[in-house]
């Protein structure tokens, strides 16, 4: 019974917006999460066949004290699922009492959408909320599905067209597509992934995508030279290090033992994103940089931002970025509050965090040709230059000449 009344709670949260699927599954604190994602999944993609049948049965009026999320998944389990299996409790009896008047609507609204399978009254109701991923644009490439949050760190970069961008920590690709998008295909992504098996997915990814400017390399992002002549225009990079994860629900949904990482694991990930952000900023022609993990510890958010600011006094700074996001970085540091955060309880997306650090001042090693127009715009040449010009241009009066 406790499985019916926390899925539920959950599709209620979900149509008031009060958080995303995976966070309110995980935020339950149902023991079985597993158990209860695929119920309210499976809820939600029949939600209008089941809403029909309810109706047409008149279960709720029936049923005065029968709330419309538990009605929902009750008819659900009953008729599309796997039957309560001794599991529905006092609701049970009650199910029990319309069963056929319910399998009855069931059949009626078959017979009149023209369809023989359960499943056929999917693609004949299908609606906005569907999952995607058997939709034919998705399956050929033409759509990327992302969570919002991890839409932020291309969008932040903002590098223009043209322009020559590092992914540091590339695989499985969706940002790197992301910021071909952005490139309009015209320029360079150098994308590095030391997993070989993640970088030839990706190389499909971006295949069926259509990208061309990125080349992909399977290298450590850390054995990167910086003096290379190949990077020496590179003036944005997207570093989305490896992290423990322990912002994403899925991966709470797949692990629902592995809570929050121990303290040897955090200092192990923070040691190698701090290493990983220092070497991004040294690169000589660096302008932007973001910073973003899937993570909601301090330890790999803020204070890998502190030591690699600390790193390079003067040089970068934190960009303010989306004054009206609610979420804003833990007051770790001055200027902390320029981070972004995201989590299913403020944003609806999942745990997120994003930090943007643009250089105080342009580098000098960045030529005039790689400098934005604004700074090539040449002002009112000094009367001295001029009066200098028009000397010269004077016949010599001195003898012998």
């Amino acid at each position: 019974m406790a499985v019916y009344s926390a899925a539920a709670a959950v599709l209620a949260g979900v149509e008031s917006r009060q958080g995303s699927l995976k966070g309110l599954v995980y935020a339950s604190n149902f023991q079985n999460v597993k158990q209860l994602y695929a119920l309210v999944c499976e809820t939600q993609r029949y939600s209008a066949v089941l809403d029909a049948v309810i109706a047409n049965a008149g279960l709720l009026r029936a049923e005065k004290k029968l709330r419309p999320h538990l009605a929902k998944v009750l008819v659900y389990d009953l008729l599309l699922g796997k039957g309560f299996r001794g599991r529905g409790g006092r609701w049970k009896p009650l199910l029990e009492r319309h069963q056929a008047r319910l399998k009855a609507e069931l059949a009626r609204l078959k017979v009149r959408q023209g369809v023989s399978r359960n499943e056929d009254l999917l693609e004949v109701g299908s609606k906005p909320g569907s999952d995607l991923h058997d939709h034919p644009l998705y399956q050929a490439g033409h759509l990327i599905l992302q969570d919002k949050a991890s839409c932020l760190p291309a969008m932040l970069l903002a590098p223009p067209p043209g322009s020559h961008v590092i992914d540091a920590c590339a695989a499985p690709g969706n940002k790197t597509s992301h910021l071909a998008a952005l490139l309009k295909n015209q320029g360079k992504i150098f994308a590095f992934d030391q997993d070989a098996k993640r970088l030839a997915s990706m190389a499909t990814l971006l295949a069926r995508a259509g990208v061309s400017c990125c080349e992909l390399a399977e290298q450590d992002f850390l054995a990167v030279s910086p003096s290379d002549q190949r990077y020496c225009q590179v003036q944005y990079i997207l570093l989305d290090p490896s992290c423990s994860g322990s912002g994403m629900p899925s991966r709470q949904l797949e692990e629902p033992k592995a809570g929050m990482p121990s303290p040897e694991r955090l200092r192990a990930l923070a040691a190698f994103q701090q290493r990983a952000l220092s070497h991004a900023l040294t690169f000589p022609a660096l302008r932007r940089l973001v910073y973003s993990t899937c993570s909601v510890c301090q330890e790999e958010n803020e204070d890998v931002v502190r030591a690699a600011l600390q790193q390079s006094p003067g040089a970068f700074r934190l960009a303010p970025v989306l004054p009206s996001w609610p979420h804003r970085g833990l007051g770790a540091f001055p200027g902390a509050e320029h981070c972004l955060r995201a989590s299913p309880e403020t944003t609806l997306t999942g745990g997120f965090f994003i930090a943007v650090l643009e250089r105080a001042e342009v580098p000098t090693s960045v030529s005039q040709a790689e400098a934005p127009v604004s700074e090539l715009t040449p002002g009112p040449a000094p009367k001295r230059r001029k009066r200098r010009r028009k000397a010269a241009a004077a016949p010599s009066t001195q003898p012998g000449t």
